[in-house]
């Protein structure tokens, strides 16, 4: 059950970072562009928001 489950997670991973790419290649080129004249510290604290968010849905929805 694990692996497939794992397996099922990466799936969902790969459409969902897929879509900006599908759906707005050209805004998605301009958000990375933004993002990469962000200084280090304020791109971790966007990942750490990030993570916690996926951690706290996660908590919320396995219990």
């Amino acid at each position: 059950m694990l692996p497939e489950a794992l397996i099922v997670v990466l799936g969902v991973v790969l459409i969902v970072e897929g879509m900006p790419w599908f759906l707005s290649p050209r805004g998605t080129k301009r958000m990375l562009s933004e993002l990469s004249q962000l200084n280090d510290n304020a791109l971790r604290v966007v990942g750490l928001v990030f993570m916690l968010a996926g951690l706290l849905l996660v908590y919320f929805v396995k219990g």
